[in-house]
């Protein structure tokens, strides 16, 4: 059995960098201890390495202050704190096609139980929207515009900067989610004039599953309401939920293994740097696509390898469902790669590729290398050759 070679890092990514498993292990074995729950020194240590880690991705942001860094189970939690904290009472929202379902389900949710109506701007045919769509959108009543700022299907970076100030000129909140760019390209949120930023810490930021994050932008809190309650260790003796940040929206014990691990992982990324990071990332993608190009029978769907793209590909192979081409990518030659609707029904429904189940999707991460898009590129020759 050939070695494995995993591209489905717009899943999770993988391999970590060996100091993140080092991290979770020696919190889980050496430390063990809650953060801001106790006065004894591996309590300290705790709350420390919390405090560090809010610290760095606040600076990765540009964020005004760590404690506006509230801790989630993940980047579908941060969002369903975003949407539910702001829409309980209702009103008008503009997003896209291109949102994953961690946006559409809980809009679907809140129009059936808060009365919350919601606009979906369409994409061009490289999976990007026109901010003029979300501007003729925008309604007296709209609170947000929710926009992803790259697309887990087809890789596009859509142009949230213009469209946080758009959303700034109109008087509306913009959320920003990050899945799918934070760590794989500069994020920052004064320049994107964004309100809230909703990012997963186990993608771009290296860390382990389980971690994620809401960035409140200053003022936000006031119109954000907390969605969870419960102990946060600060004013005990009182039985409401503290105000201030971030206690406001973080109660219970926090994941602190996966926050040491997302700590190492901010290390890395912060040592071998954002820029080095995206131009290994574009050199496998040029090469992915230059590859996948030439291969008759294949559909390729988002933007050119030159253009605004993240590391994510997605493609289908003539006279096969795109999961048996996963499959048989698996079985045959060990190379993990996701197929379907990859949780963006619309996006498909865009793309025309609902009725194929979807597509392929290729994601390939740091750790991948040149010659493993040659191995892969050379895997779907075969199986199109095989199709003929």
């Amino acid at each position: 059995m050939p070695d494995r070679i995993y591209l489905d890092n717009a899943a999770t990514s993988w391999p970590k960098p060996e100091a993140v498993y080092h991290a979770a292990d020696h919190f889980l074995r050496e430390l063990g201890a809650p953060a801001g729950r106790g006065a004894y020194r591996e309590a300290g240590e705790s709350e420390r390495l919390l405090r560090d880690t809010r610290s760095r991705l606040a600076k990765l942001l540009g964020a005004a202050g760590p404690e506006r860094i509230i801790w989630t189970l993940n980047g579908t939690d941060a969002l369903n704190l975003a949407l539910h904290g702001l829409l309980a009472g209702g009103g008008h929202v503009v997003t896209s096609v291109a949102e994953h379902n961690s946006v559409l389900r809980p809009l679907h949710a809140l129009a059936e139980t808060a009365g919350v109506e919601f606009d979906c701007a369409p994409v061009d045919a490289e999976g990007r929207v026109d901010p003029d769509d979300i501007r003729a959108a925008i309604r007296p009543d709209t609170k947000l515009v929710v926009l992803t700022q790259a697309s887990n299907v087809t890789g596009a970076v859509q142009p949230c900067a213009e469209v946080g100030r758009i959303a700034r000129e109109q008087g509306v909140l913009f959320v920003v989610d990050a899945a799918q760019s934070l760590g794989r390209m500069p994020v920052d949120v004064g320049q994107l004039s964004a309100d809230l930023v909703a990012a997963p810490g186990h993608k771009g930021l290296f860390g382990p599953l389980g971690t994620g994050f809401l960035y409140v932008g200053p003022g936000v809190e006031s119109q954000l309401a907390s969605v969870r309650q419960g102990g946060t260790g600060t004013h005990s003796d009182e039985d409401r939920q503290p105000t201030e940040l971030p206690e406001k929206y973080e109660s219970g014990n926090l994941n602190m293994a996966g926050i040491a691990g997302l700590h190492a992982g901010l290390v890395y990324l912060q040592e071998r740097g954002i820029d080095a990071i995206e131009q290994h990332e574009r050199a496998l993608i040029e090469r992915l696509l230059d590859g996948l190009t030439a291969i008759e029978g294949v559909t390729l769907y988002g933007p050119p390898a030159d253009g605004p793209r993240v590391a994510v590909v997605s493609f289908n192979l003539a006279g096969y469902d795109s999961r048996e081409v996963a499959g048989m990518l698996d079985s045959a030659y060990s190379l993990q790669c996701r197929a379907g609707i990859h949780c963006a029904p619309r996006m498909h429904g865009a793309l025309g590729t609902l009725s194929t189940g979807g597509a392929v999707r290729f994601s390939p991460g740091l750790f991948n290398t040149i010659e493993q898009i040659d191995t892969a590129v050379a895997a779907v020759a075969e199986l199109a050759d095989s199709s003929f």
